[in-house]
C-alpha cells in the first residue's frame, strides 16, 4: 500500500484520515482542494488534471479529494482507493457542527475565513444544501466508478462509519509495524 486515494462527501474526515496515513506511513499527502483553489480562482480543468497526474506518477503518495473527474489520473493509479461513505444524517450533523464552530471563530482554516452564515446554510449553493444534493446525485455515479476502478486491480476500502474508519486505522497501523518487526527479526542473529 504505497499509493492511496481517499474520497467522500464533506465532513467525513478525509483530511484527518489522509494526514494520519501520511504520518503512519511516511508518504506525502496532497489535498486536491489545495491544488484546485488558488488565489486567482480555480485552476482550469486541464491544468488541475496535469498537476494531479504529476503527483500520482511518484512511487508513494496519499491524495484526498472528491474529484471523480480525475479518476483516471488518481484513482486508477492507486494501490488502494478509500471511499468514506457515511450516512447522510451523519454528514449533515457534522457539516452543521463544523460550520457553527467556524462561524464562531474557533477555526482558522482557509475555509473558515471565507465562510458566512449565508454560504454555510442559507444560499442556494450553501455548503449544507450542496452536500445534500451531491450526496443524492453522486453516490450512484461513485459506485459505478469505484466498480470500474476495482476492475483495474485497485483495492477498494469502503468505510461506512467512523467506527469502520477506526477499525481500518488499527488494521493499517499494525500492517507497517508488523512488516518492520518481521524485517528486523530476519536481520537479527544470535542464539
Amino acid at each position: 500500500m504505497r499509493k492511496i486515494a481517499l474520497f467522500g462527501p464533506p465532513a467525513t474526515g478525509k483530511t484527518t484520515l489522509a494526514t494520519w496515513l501520511s504520518v503512519q506511513l511516511g508518504y506525502p499527502h496532497t489535498d486536491l482542494d489545495d491544488l484546485l483553489f488558488i488565489p486567482g480562482g480555480p485552476l482550469p480543468l486541464e491544468e488541475f488534471r496535469r498537476q494531479a497526474a504529476e503527483i500520482t506518477r511518484r512511487d508513494e503518495w496519499i491524495v484526498e479529494g472528491n474529484y471523480s473527474k480525475l479518476a483516471d489520473v488518481v484513482w486508477h493509479r492507486a494501490d488502494v482507493l478509500v471511499w468514506l461513505d457515511f450516512p447522510l444524517a451523519l454528514i449533515v450533523y457534522r457539516i452543521v457542527r463544523r460550520s457553527l464552530r467556524q462561524l464562531a471563530g474557533r477555526d482558522d482554516s482557509a475555509q473558515a475565513k471565507r465562510l458566512t452564515w449565508r454560504t454555510a446554510f442559507f444560499s442556494r449553493r450553501s455548503l449544507l444544501r450542496t452536500a445534500i444534493r451531491k450526496y443524492q446525485t453522486n453516490r450512484p455515479r461513485y459506485a459505478r466508478q469505484v466498480s470500474e476502478t476495482a476492475g483495474l486491480g485497485v483495492e477498494i476500502v469502503r468505510l461506512r462509519s467512523p467506527r469502520d474508519v477506526d477499525r481500518w486505522k488499527r488494521k493499517t497501523a499494525k500492517g507497517p509495524m508488523e512488516s518492520h518487526l518481521q524485517e528486523a527479526a530476519r536481520h537479527t542473529t544470535g542464539p
